[in-house]
């Protein structure tokens, strides 16, 4: 009798599990159909990223405007624009524009526009905690690596229970760093210059242009 009460238990929390499972992956279902369903997207986020055992905390703040694969991303003093075709790294700092031709077989080449679909595969689901964040109510998927190799431990992603966008994304790694990512301020399909994903090297004159490949 006992084992079989330990094998209804074992069987009923399996049962669930899968429940929750596909409930994760419909709700991210939802938010990839939503993301496709918009022209372009403005957003403004704040980042953090800690390291206890190193005793590191820093805070940023950026934006990133997305249409189709083109996009334009500004963080920590640093420009990337994607025209589709190649990637302009600009650093005012150091007076330098890096150019490279976009090769989608390399990891490296991870785009900022992915991050926003980033969750579709490679991953296990799981449903997650319900919580109330500047007056929104989002509702977090966990997700893992299938890929054993992965740094990453595990993956929080908060989508807004309304909108069905992405409000929050919370990043674990196995050497124990964290990393959240806020978003602050979405826009979507707003009115955009047809040369806004273009790189005009007419503006920055004495910058060091740097041809990678």
């Amino acid at each position: 009798m006992r084992y079989l009460t330990l094998f209804i238990l074992l069987f009923t929390s399996l049962f669930i599990q899968a429940q929750d499972a596909q409930k994760a992956r419909k709700l991210l279902d939802e938010v990839s159909a939503k993301i496709k369903s918009y022209d372009n997207i403005s957003l403004e986020f704040r980042y953090s990223v800690t390291n206890l055992q190193e005793q590191f905390s820093q805070d940023s703040r950026g934006n990133l405007t997305v249409q189709g694969d083109k996009y334009v991303f500004n963080f920590m003093g640093t420009t990337e624009i994607f025209d589709g075709k190649k990637k302009y790294t600009i650093i005012p700092e150091d007076e330098e524009v890096s150019i490279e031709n976009f090769d989608p077989k390399k990891d490296k080449n991870f785009t900022p526009s992915k991050m926003l679909t980033f969750f579709n595969s490679g991953y296990s689901y799981a449903w997650d905690k319900l919580l109330v964040l500047s007056g929104k109510k989002v509702q977090f998927i966990k997700l893992k690596p299938l890929d054993a190799k992965d740094d990453r431990k595990e993956i929080l992603l908060g989508v807004d229970n309304v909108t069905k966008n992405i409000y929050q994304l919370i990043e674990t790694r196995k050497d124990g760093a964290r990393t959240e990512l806020t978003v602050t301020s979405l826009k979507t399909n707003q009115p955009i210059s047809k040369n806004h994903f273009t790189f005009a090297e007419s503006k920055y004159p004495n910058y060091y242009i740097n041809w990678i490949d």
